[in-house]
């Protein structure tokens, strides 16, 4: 048969091997970390026809004459230059700026070497993997002074104290705190009280449903509920609490204030549900009761007592005796005409005696309309403070002559020094110092509740740095180094075998792998947020595979020809 049939063969076979190269080529033009290769071809064996002669004295040698039989695949050479990278805005991805690969692991304990750097974290065993889910190696924990390594990357932070939430604040001079009974986030909420006289007698303190959340509870309390301690009040809200989560406890358990300095809070009597959480601080005032007979219809036509000083405060506490006498207008003195009101205070002393303390107040003729007039101490015993008062609502200056008219029976003007028969009686009390505390002012934020435990790790947290170090931002310690991503370099690289999923192999002619870290031993740094591009040049692979179809088209006109020769010597037989 005629040799040129055979090497038109072994040449179409050469150039369909080396398109299917090229076709693998372009299918991953975007294949993060694909390496091309490229077909090589190299001839075959020769027929010699003749061989080649030496040269005589008298005549000249001779070439050899050698018919080839094709063509043959030499070879499928890796191509591992490196490529553009691209932004891909994810900081878990990472790309190698000069030469290395990474190394990944299987689950079989099998090495692969890659450069594809697409990483994220295991959530079942904190390992560092790559896309695949293969555990990328390098050096785990601290990597400060530790030689390159190909370990697995495990990132796990140090268990964090268990802490309970807390909120403190200053109220008129005492600092309160509650705080979380158990260690655990949940206690991570607001507690916020307010006054509600909307609860029944009998129920204290109440937390309804719609006022607690995740986040936040709000306590309402009774303004007339009494408390006979901080730890009664305490005990009542945590009940509360109970009972408005359907009787579940709170995830965070019991509630406890605290007050600092703590005595003297509550007085034998307890306090009110208003003076626990109201903040009117300093002096209260006392008060000022008329005698039965006249508190419906008030003294001297309709004065009722209003109040007393509480700045200076007032001391003056026992039995008041209400006196009103006229003074004529003094047009000579400037003086209008006006009714003096002056009440006397019957204070009883340590040793059981009685001093009359008196105050004294008008109301002119100036006064039209109703108001207030002060009645002052006239006369300030030792060891008082000066300045006290007690106040009166009255109906005007014709108001109280009204009512003199009506009790003395008399009409026309009244005269200078007229004064009331009547002398109404009240129990008055001195003023005292608050005893609120305030609790409802401020909303208590408790924060810092945690639990123990190891500290999950997130994407989000981790940043790798251009020498490969991981690291990951904790809680309470800052920012830890966790672990380190190594590199490995061959003497050979072009001499890796690829197995897919963009890994390599070592092969004996690629040498050994040699780990080091990024950026040394002519190593790249590493870049986050970028990926490296696949190396695929698409113009040259465009070409060649033009120039692979035209051979391959040559090498099937050779068989035709052929062919076409055999058909001539089979028809000689006609």
């Amino acid at each position: 048969m005629i040799r040129s049939l055979f090497s038109a063969v072994s040449g179409m076979k050469a150039h369909q091997t080396k398109l299917d190269v090229i076709g693998n080529n372009i299918a991953n033009v975007n294949t993060y970390g694909f390496k091309s290769s490229r077909a090589r071809f190299q001839d075959v064996f020769y027929q010699t026809l003749e061989s080649a002669t030496g040269g005589t004295a008298t005549k000249g040698g001779t070439n050899a004459s050698q018919v080839g039989y094709g063509a043959q695949l030499g070879g499928i050479d890796l191509n591992t230059g490196r490529s553009a990278l691209q932004s891909t805005d994810r900081p878990m991805d990472v790309a190698i700026t000069g030469d290395g690969f990474f190394q990944v692991q299987d689950a079989d304990g099998n090495i692969f070497y890659t450069r594809a750097g697409i990483l994220s974290i295991d959530p079942n065993s904190g390992n560092l993997i790559d896309a695949n889910g293969n555990a990328v190696l390098g050096v785990t924990g601290d990597p400060l002074g530790k030689a390159a390594g190909s370990d697995k990357i495990h990132l796990s932070m140090s268990g964090t104290q268990a802490t309970r939430a807390q909120a403190t604040q200053l109220i008129n001079g005492i600092n309160f705190s509650i705080t979380a009974e158990n260690t655990t986030k949940d206690g991570n909420t607001s507690i916020n009280f307010k006054l509600d006289p909307t609860l029944p007698d009998g129920s204290d303190i109440k937390v309804k449903p719609g006022d607690m959340t995740s986040g936040s509870i709000t306590v309402s309390v009774n303004p007339t509920a009494v408390f006979s301690s901080l730890e009664d009040f305490n005990k009542k809200m945590n009940t509360a609490i109970t009972e408005g989560r359907s009787g579940v406890p709170h995830p965070a358990g019991n509630f406890t204030i605290q007050a600092v300095p703590g005595d003297k809070l509550f007085p034998a009597g307890g306090l009110t549900g208003k003076e626990v959480l109201e903040s009117t601080f300093g002096a209260v005032a006392g008060t000022n009761k008329l005698d039965s007979s006249v508190a419906a219809s008030g003294i001297f036509g309709g004065i009722f007592p209003e109040s007393m000083s509480t700045s200076p405060k007032f001391t003056a506490a026992g039995t008041v005796t209400y006196s009103a006498s006229y003074r004529a207008a003094d047009p000579d003195k400037g003086t209008l005409a006006a009714w003096v009101l002056k009440a006397e205070v019957a204070v009883k002393q340590a040793d059981g005696s009685t001093v009359t303390r008196t105050f004294e107040g008008e109301v002119n003729s100036s006064s039209t309309v109703s108001k207030t007039v002060l009645l002052k101490e006239v006369g300030t015993p030792g060891g008082e403070e000066e300045g006290q008062y007690i106040e009166l609502k009255h109906q005007g200056f014709e108001g109280i002559s009204s009512a003199y008219r009506e009790e003395s029976g008399t009409s026309g003007a009244i005269a200078d020094g007229a004064a009331f028969t009547s002398h109404p009686v009240s129990t008055i009390t001195a003023a005292s110092d608050s005893r609120d505390l305030g609790l409802g002012s401020k909303i208590f934020v408790l924060e810092g509740g945690t639990e123990s435990g190891n500290v999950a790790v997130s994407n989000d947290a981790i940043s790798i740095l251009a020498n490969g170090i991981v690291q990951v931002n904790h809680p309470t310690l800052g920012n830890l180094q966790l672990g380190r991503i190594d590199l490995v370099t061959f003497e050979n690289p072009n001499g890796l075998e690829e197995v897919g999923n963009s890994y390599f192999r070592e092969t004996a002619n690629s040498g050994a792998a040699q780990a080091c870290e990024a950026g040394t031993n002519g190593t790249g740094g590493l870049k986050t947020s970028a990926l490296e591009m696949s190396n695929v040049d698409l113009s040259s692979e465009f070409s060649d595979m033009i120039v692979t179809q035209r051979g391959f088209q040559a090498n099937s006109r050779i068989i035709t020809v052929s062919d076409s020769i055999l058909e001539e010597l089979v028809n000689l037989k006609r």
